[in-house]
Parts: C-alpha cells; sequence; structure tokens
C-alpha cells in the first residue's frame, strides 16, 4: 500500500512516524518548529491527534472521570483532554508546514466528526488510537473513507483485534496495518512483547509494526529485526517545555539517533543469500587450503607432515587432505608450494 508518496510493504523501508500529541503544549509556534525539527530528525511523517475534550469524554467529575494508575493520576478526562488537544483551527497551517517539510502529514480521528474534518484536509491515512480499537462504529466509518488504516492494540484483547480488522474489512478496506503498543506511559521494556509483530502480521494478514512508549531507541530497534514496517514514536522539541506526554517523548537528538540505528538495522537485515560480495571474495583468500609443509621428493609416500591445511585458501580445498596422505608425489615439491590432486599418484 502507498501512504502519500512512501511505499509500504515487506520489501519496504519502514515507515517512520513522529507522533505530535500534546507536544505543543498549547503553542501553534511550538507545533511548527516541532514538525520542522521532525524532518530534521529523519521521520516520514508527522502525525496528529484530531479531537476536543467534547469530542473524546464528557465534562463529569463522576468517580468515573477521574483518572488512576498513570502519569495523569489524579486529573479529570475532560480537563486533560483540554489541555492536550489540538485546535481545530491550525490543522490548516500544520498541514501546510508539513508539506512544506516534505513530511507526510494524517492523523487520529476520535470520533466520526473528525474524519470528516481531516476527509476535507485530504488526509493520506488514518491511526485508530489504542483505546479507540473498541470502538467499530468509528473504525468502520474512518475505514469506509477507503485510506490505509493503522491500529494500535494497545488495549486490544484478541477479540477487540479480530473485530477491529473485521469492520475495516466490512467497509470495503483491507489497508490494515496492526501495530504493538503498550498502552502505559511510559511503558517497561519487560513488557514490550515485540514477539507479537511477526504473529500480528501472519494471524490476521496484515502488515505489522510498533507503536512505542518505551523509554529510549531498544524496542524501536527490535522491532526491525521482526519485521515491523511501522514504527511510531511520540516526538517533542524539549521535554524541558512541559505537557501531558512530554516525559515519555524523544527529542530531536533522541529521535534522530533512532532513525539512524533503524536504518543502519534495515541494511543489516539485508537478504537470505550464499553470494559473496567483492569484499567477502577478497577475504576468502584468508581462508584455508592445503600446501606442502615440508619439502618431498618424487615417488615418496605423503605424510600428514608433508601437507597441511593453513592459511591462505589459494591452494587445494581442506576436504581433499584425508585421501592424498598415503598417496606418492608424481614429482618434487618444496614448502610453500601449492598443490593439485594431479601431483599426487
Amino acid at each position: 500500500m502507498k501512504i502519500g508518496n512512501f511505499e509500504l510493504g515487506p520489501e519496504n523501508p519502514c515507515f517512520i512516524i513522529a507522533e505530535l500529541s500534546a507536544n505543543h503544549n498549547g503553542s501553534l509556534e511550538t507545533a511548527i518548529e516541532t514538525i520542522r525539527a521532525a524532518k530534521r530528525a529523519g521521520a516520514n511523517a508527522i502525525k496528529f491527534q484530531t479531537y476536543t475534550a467534547d469530542t473524546i469524554t464528557l465534562n463529569s467529575k463522576k468517580e468515573d472521570f477521574l483518572i488512576q494508575g498513570t502519569i495523569w493520576e489524579g486529573r479529570y478526562l475532560y480537563d486533560l483532554y483540554q489541555e492536550a488537544f489540538t485546535p481545530w483551527e491550525w490543522h490548516q497551517r500544520l498541514f501546510d508546514v508539513a508539506k512544506e517539510e516534505g513530511l507526510i502529514c494524517f492523523s487520529s480521528p476520535f470520533d466520526p466528526t473528525a474524519v470528516d474534518f481531516l476527509e476535507v484536509l485530504e488526509v493520506p491515512a488514518y491511526k485508530i488510537a489504542s483505546f479507540e480499537i473498541t470502538d467499530i462504529p468509528l473504525i468502520e466509518y474512518t475505514a469506509s473513507k477507503g485510506k490505509p488504516i493503522i491500529i494500535s492494540t494497545g488495549i486490544a484483547t484478541y477479540e477487540d483485534v479480530k473485530l477491529a480488522v473485521e469492520a475495516c474489512k466490512k467497509a470495503g478496506n483491507e489497508q490494515i496495518i496492526l501495530l504493538k503498543c503498550t498502552s502505559s506511559y511510559p511503558a517497561p521494556i519487560e513488557e514490550a512483547n515485540m514477539n507479537m509483530i511477526p504473529y500480528l502480521a501472519k494471524e490476521f494478514n496484515v502488515l505489522s509494526g510498533l507503536s512505542d512508549h518505551t523509554m529510549g531507541s531498544t524496542v524501536a530497534l527490535v522491532s526491525i529485526c521482526l519485521g515491523a514496517k511501522v514504527i511510531e514514536k511520540h516526538f517533542i522539541l524539549d521535554r524541558s517545555i512541559g505537557g501531558p506526554d512530554a516525559s515519555f517523548s524523544m527529542n530531536e537528538t533522541e529521535f534522530t539517533e533512532m532513525v539512524k540505528s533503524i536504518r543502519d538495522a534495515e541494511k543489516a537485515m539485508g537478504i537470505i543469500t550464499f553470494e559473496l560480495s567483492e569484499k567477502q571474495l577478497v577475504s576468502r583468500a584468508h581462508s584455508r587450503s592445503l600446501y606442502i609443509s615440508k619439502d618431498i621428493k618424487q615417488g615418496e609416500v605423503v605424510t600428514s607432515e608433508h601437507i597441511r591445511s593453513v592459511r591462505p585458501g589459494f591452494s587445494l580445498h581442506p576436504k581433499y587432505l584425508p585421501e592424498l596422505i598415503g598417496k606418492k608425489a608424481m614429482h618434487d615439491m618444496n614448502l610453500g608450494d601449492r598443490i593439485k590432486k594431479e601431483d599426487f599418484e
């Protein structure tokens, strides 16, 4: 499939997404500078979140709406999202900046009105956030737009993932990417469970990847080795600006290093082949082969003292050593001479 001008597939490079989330901290200029920094850092795409506090939750102070067990402990959902949301009137400007920078730009919608709004902006793809994977009507409506749809599985059971994939297909959309995600902020590395990446791809016959909330780039690099074709990481200009997601977001230097490491890891993965490169062929000359290790006269019987397997590799293959022992030399040979099978009786 394609997202913008980026080809995604088993043989293609990984699609690296910088997630802006709330890391503008209420400033349009910060959001713009973050987009430019993401380009400098090597991201392929910048992603937003399109919601308001009213489209994602209710302005209620009942206990159900009080956050517990996370870094946002003690806050009410409405208050958190009122602080974290990206104003919709910013979107066109942010999309324009991303286009100027050569970055692919898309977003996560959190209700049908956000999908309609993003359609006007002609997004090339959609992302379903982890906590929305149970919202099957939203997934169906989003998928019905015919764009590639990336789904995080951070809080999903097997049945949740199955229903989400079926919802996309029901809407006639099979351009599905499932991201292994651990919905903990930050996520403990021991809960990353990277072996889920190839499992998701095989089990649901889709592309798979990673939405990462762990600290550092280790998990992202491991994901490449397990076939991840999309990596999403929260991105911030500087954690000191603060904000709801600052503590588990990468700054420009860290993201740049991660991207370089990912691209190096992709090169290292290579292909399955026994064909030797020019440098390997040169190095092969330093392998072992059979040489005369003690002067031998014509007609003399060969012993293990006369022939040894040594470096370099220009002479006869070592596999022939057992059959040469006990044969007679056809002519005189000296220490360091190369040999052929025909040199012996």
